[in-house]
């Protein structure tokens, strides 16, 4: 049974305008959204800036109330929770955020912001300096960074106070908002590879949020590519890299930097404007940028189709191939 089951989600925000501030219409940042995670699985949810990945994640988290739809995570409605019962679940159900630094409170050193997670859950027992010791060490940074606050780390180093702050109530599941893109690339790898290492000791099923497709495709089991609002893509991540049939998934591949000028690899460039999300284009969302589109794209939003040779391979374009 999938440990995150997301059905059908759309999230609407209101736009207001004039002295009355009446609303004048809404922005679609996800517009029926559909998928599954299993257990220990990390999904890579990629697309441009504004593509509605933040957004997605944050109605996971329970932090949005939702349009319409519904997110089951461990086997409990996340719109139905009372506080008690959100609280319950954000045991099993954690996030580390983009911003290293906003998201460490400055005025609390690390030892107390840890700490504080402990207290709030009832977790605060006499052990507790020992708890939080091992686990500072269990992220790579040594015990006396306790004391410090976030100002005194690197950007690298607030990220794995972060990580830290996460794991410290041994969730089941983690949503990761953009973790590294905040950060240097040498540092970006280290990162990447303590989550992967955090996986493979605590079992821990990942939702990762990212515009890089070179990030996501070291990290990921499977890849969603995510394009104004909607999936345009799933399925395995090698699939993906080596057999994308989307066009938007074709042209964000093509843009991955290659090491070997001579290699003579072909760079899709996109014609246009990203659509506006308060007026996203009849039919399919991507027709207006897409060289390949026909009248069909842009009168009727095109299925799911699957792949004959992969049947977990979904793409949503009328002329996938």
């Amino acid at each position: 049974m999938p440990l995150i089951e997301v059905r059908n989600l759309k999230k609407y925000f209101p736009v207001t305008g004039g002295v009355f501030l009446r609303r004048t219409g809404w922005v679609y940042a996800v517009d029926d959204v559909s998928f599954t995670v299993n257990k220990g699985e990390t999904l890579g949810i990629v697309g441009e800036s504004g593509c509605g990945k933040t957004t997605l994640g944050r109605c996971i988290m329970g932090m949005y109330d939702f349009t319409h739809g519904e997110v089951l995570a461990c086997n409990q409605r996340v719109s139905r929770l009372n506080s008690t019962q959100r609280r319950e679940l954000a045991l099993n159900l954690q996030m580390i955020f983009q911003d290293p630094f906003e998201s460490l409170d400055p005025r609390q050193t690390v030892g107390q912001i840890l700490e504080e997670k402990y207290r709030i859950h009832g977790r605060a027992g006499r052990d507790l300096d020992a708890v939080i010791g091992k686990l500072i060490e269990q992220v790579g940074l040594l015990p006396d960074a306790l004391s410090k606050y976030p100002h005194e780390f690197s950007g690298g180093q607030r990220q794995r106070i972060g990580i830290a702050r996460a794991i410290s109530m041994e969730p089941d599941i983690i949503v990761c908002d953009e973790p590294v893109s905040a950060l240097d690339v040498s540092v970006q790898s280290k990162i990447l590879n303590l989550l992967l290492e955090l996986q493979e000791r605590m079992g821990l099923t990942y939702i990762f949020i990212s515009h890089d497709l070179s990030v996501v495709r070291h990290i990921s089991d499977r890849i969603a590519v995510m394009y104004l609002g909607k999936i345009v893509e799933i399925g395995e991540a090698q699939t993906i890299y080596n057999h994308a049939c989307h066009p938007y998934t074709k042209a964000l591949l093509s843009a991955i930097p290659f090491p070997d000028p001579r290699s003579g690899k072909d760079r899709i460039i996109l014609k246009g404007e990203v659509p506006s999300v308060e007026n996203p284009p009849p039919g399919c969302r991507f027709n207006t940028r897409c060289s390949h589109a026909q009248d069909i794209c842009r009168q009727t939003e095109p299925p799911f189709f699957v792949n004959k040779t992969d049947p977990s391979h979904l793409t949503a374009c009328h002329f996938f191939s």
